[in-house]
């Protein structure tokens, strides 16, 4: 059978509905010269979900060919989903996409189009449509658009991957494992340019109370990245450590050890120093958003915890991979 022209890899973890959604934009690409091979990588193992994709792709009358996969016993996480995906592709070019997003009609005709001889590897524009007065939630996925090389929305060299060795399994959460392989490339002297064109649609997620706490668990994994690409991470990610998080958290420690210790005087400093920090945080947040009572109370209390879960995480990751990073 004739290699297919592209081969798309979408890692996927109990969303049925945003899944299904996304294969119907994959099944109705327009203008893609050749055939398209569609991997559907499930990590959490489920037969309904197996059977949902067999079903709806038969029933599509699509012409790609779908096939349902999951990731080695063990491995867990979307770098492990996507390394199985593109290991089992046929084709030499790999798109990759997210199971959430709505890729545009013309989206591989695209990003085939920008992967002319001598690129490695592109990136295209992902779009997340927000309300004029997003919540806090909405905003962060809106981080995606406009970002360089996310997994979202690129294309790579089947050869490249090979010869990278994949995504880098101990990132196991959504986060920064995009920003190692290229970065990665980068480091090789791999061509890596952006594709404007090739376009996915990213709806911003609906999420409950205390999600901006919880997400700060993801920063262990600045801490790999750092230690792999230092200069890279500097130069892309951040220039500089979060100094206003360290002098919050600086601030409440000094105030709890000098309430204990009766300096009363230092109490009060560092109460207001711990004040005026976390309310500077809190509107800064604010900026922009939602002023529906839920949002607000839900800035205003995350305000208070977010530097210290974030100094937290990022020191654990320095601890976990051996790494001066904060």
């Amino acid at each position: 059978m004739k290699a297919p022209v592209v081969s798309v890899v979408v890692p996927t973890y109990q969303r049925p509905r945003q899944l299904l959604r996304c294969l119907h934009a994959l099944f109705t690409q327009q203008g893609v010269p050749g055939r398209v091979e569609i991997l559907v990588v499930d990590d959490a193992r489920s037969p309904q979900q197996r059977s949902a994709v067999e079903t709806y792709a038969r029933r599509s009358g699509t012409r790609a060919t779908v096939r349902y996969l999951q990731p080695p016993e063990g491995a867990r996480g979307p770098a492990a989903a996507r390394n199985a995906g593109w290991r089992a592709a046929r084709g030499e070019i790999i798109a990759f996409t997210d199971d959430d997003t709505i890729p545009a009609h013309d989206w591989l005709r695209e990003g085939l189009r920008a992967m002319r001889p001598g690129v490695t590897a592109v990136w295209g524009d992902v779009i997340v449509p927000l309300p004029d007065y997003p919540t806090d939630a909405e905003r962060n996925t809106a981080g995606l658009d406009g970002a360089e090389f996310v997994t979202a929305n690129c294309f790579v060299r089947r050869a490249a991957l090979l010869a990278a060795g994949g995504f880098d399994e101990r990132f196991k959460r959504p986060w920064r494992e995009d920003s190692d392989l290229y970065f990665t490339l980068l480091e090789a002297h791999h061509a890596v340019i952006p594709a404007p064109a090739a376009i996915v649609i990213h709806p911003a997620r609906q999420a409950p109370p205390g999600t901006s706490i919880r997400q700060h668990r993801n920063l262990v994994f600045d801490a790999l990245l750092y230690k792999k690409h230092r200069r890279l991470y500097r130069q892309k990610i951040a220039a500089r450590p979060p100094l206003s998080y360290y002098l919050t958290v600086v601030a409440a420690f000094t105030a709890f050890g000098a309430l204990l210790g009766g300096a009363s005087t230092v109490a009060a400093t560092a109460v207001g120093a711990w004040c005026a920090l976390t309310l500077g945080l809190a509107l800064r947040r604010l900026r922009g958003t939602s002023l529906a009572w839920h949002n607000v109370a839900d800035i205003v209390v995350s305000s208070t915890v977010i530097p210290l879960v974030a100094v937290f995480w990022r020191l654990a990751g320095a601890v976990r991979y051996r790494v001066l990073f904060a």
